[in-house]
């Protein structure tokens, strides 16, 4: 029997045929349907074709949220092409090594993006380079690039198993590496998401992290479309913005990390905002703090959280609701088609229930591989399949997975593990403490000692001693931070995870 296509062009256009006059994307105060997103999309592959893309070439964006994102993504598969979406908080050299390394065809930047590209343009590889909006020396216009270009008449069919992102990693620690995520790793991890949080065809899913991020690109948007919903499109997470849309298009979804549902929160018409409509708001990037969860379940809005990386599209686990104070601090179970275990420091040996050990999984979500990386795909999925994660972990006695730290990130004083976001999840509750982040520093005496940086709550005091005495009855002495700094706010990427790397070389001593 011959196998379906499960490519994303395929599902996508299949759906405009089912739906073509619903609502699809709207964006800056215009909404495209199906059929006029479908046509876009159909015009883009033509044109990308006769500028010479063929399958397996590599397309890159540089840019804000822009419906231009989801054209090229969805134009690159038609075409059996592959999509490179750029991170665009990165400087001149480090696009220049993502753009090379990933061997990018034609690169599109929007206008704010495109001095950065210009600087290092003499390097690229690039042979074609295109704006989204307004023209430039040296750059065409999308537009007329396209130009009266017809809608393909036929794309490339794929296969499950051919890359259609390449998702760069955030590279905090050494080069970013490129995730080759697959037609079949996106399929899965929406059939995944869609078995754990109920997905309508009624949904509007407002979308405000980056899309460069894979929490931005394929938490919401992807599944709301294959269901038929409206997907409102941020340029960027604008909290005040995300209140006033909410209301005004009857959001009933989103994705958002705990930093940004903290943001939306002190804004000061929070209390009295109109967010009923709301039904599943996603979280993932970290644990959700108790205060934070239950001022959101003051308000009737139910948090789903979850666990996952770019590398597994980023399905991982799933944490409904209804079990997000009976089991705080979880990241929820397996989803429906993910294996997850526990292995000892051998990478191969399962641990029992509540034993910590790296946390691995293994299922049709998981990348290819990193590109052009043999060696590292090799150390991250082990030949069972296993791909392993880096994260510290345990499941308890009833199988619910809870995430204690980053391998690298673990402390070791005086013989002792010391996991930081146990510390901080503890430091969190401080009545003065907004929101903290600890690493270890070498210690002579102990091997590392513990650090913690603070940003605090307004008019709010705070120093070492009166922090060690509030949290010598939470914490084990060892754990106690020996030194507090204190700055505004923490440094955070575009996904809300705080930049651990920029604190340890601020406070370098």
């Amino acid at each position: 029997m011959a196998k379906a296509d499960i490519g994303l062009a395929n599902w996508f256009m299949r759906r405009v045929a089912q739906t073509p006059g619903r609502p699809a994307l709207s964006f800056d105060g215009a909404t495209r349907s199906y059929a006029e997103m479908g046509d876009a999309i159909g015009r883009l592959a033509t044109a990308l074709r006769a500028g010479g893309v063929c399958r397996g070439d590599r397309i890159g964006y540089l840019g804000l949220n822009n419906p231009v994102y989801f054209d090229l993504l969805f134009a690159a598969a038609r075409l059996g092409a592959i999509f490179v979406p750029l991170n665009f908080r990165l400087t001149g050299p480090e696009l220049d090594y993502i753009i090379n390394d990933a061997g990018v065809h034609t690169l599109v930047a929007d206008a704010m993006h495109r001095p950065v590209i210009d600087s290092v343009r003499a390097t690229l590889c690039c042979r074609r380079f295109l704006s989204a909006d307004a023209a430039a020396d040296g750059w065409q216009t999308l537009a007329d690039f396209v130009g009266d270009a017809a809608p393909l008449a036929k794309g490339e069919a794929t296969d499950d198993d051919d890359v259609a992102v390449i998702m760069y990693t955030s590279g905090t620690t050494g080069r970013p590496k490129g995730a080759m995520l697959t037609h079949g790793n996106f399929w899965w991890a929406n059939i995944n998401g869609a078995l754990g949080a109920d997905v309508s065809e009624n949904d509007i899913t407002l979308v405000m992290a980056p899309l460069f991020h894979i929490g931005g690109l394929n938490v919401t948007p992807l599944s709301c479309w294959q269901k038929g919903g409206h997907v409102v499109l941020h340029r960027a997470f604008d909290p005040a913005r995300f209140i006033k849309d909410v209301k005004a298009h009857r959001v009933t979804t989103t994705f958002a990390v705990p930093a940004m549902l903290l943001f939306i929160a002190q804004q000061p018409d929070f209390a009295e905002a109109d967010l009923s409509s709301i039904r599943v708001i996603m979280c993932g990037g970290a644990p959700v703090p108790e205060p934070l969860l239950r001022l959101y379940n003051a308000r009737g809005i139910p948090l789903n959280q979850g666990y996952g990386l770019t590398e597994t599209a980023p399905s991982g686990s799933y944490l409904g609701p209804e079990f997000a104070l009976a089991k705080l601090g979880s990241a929820g179970k397996p989803m429906f088609f993910v294996d997850l275990k526990i292995v000892a420091e051998d990478g191969r040996t399962p641990l029992g229930p509540n034993q910590r050990g790296e946390v691995v999984m293994r299922g049709p979500n998981i990348m290819r591989g990193y590109w052009n990386k043999p060696e590292a795909t090799a150390a991250a999925i082990d030949a069972e399949g296993w791909f392993h994660s880096g994260d510290i972990g345990y499941l308890d006695d009833d199988g619910f997975l809870y995430i204690c730290d980053r391998l690298k990130d673990m402390i070791i004083s005086g013989g002792e593990n010391i996991y930081p976001a146990e510390v901080e999840a503890v430091l969190y509750d401080h009545p003065a403490i907004a929101e903290v982040a600890i690493f270890g520093e070498p210690s002579e005496k102990w091997g590392e000692s513990v650090t913690a940086v603070a940003a605090l709550k307004p008019d709010a005091s705070l120093d070492l001693d009166a922090l060690r005495a509030w949290a010598t009855e939470r914490l084990a002495r060892y754990k106690l931070p020996t030194r507090l700094e204190i700055m505004p706010a923490l440094p955070r990427n575009p996904a809300g995870k705080v930049l651990k790397f920029e604190l340890r070389d601020r406070f370098k001593r």
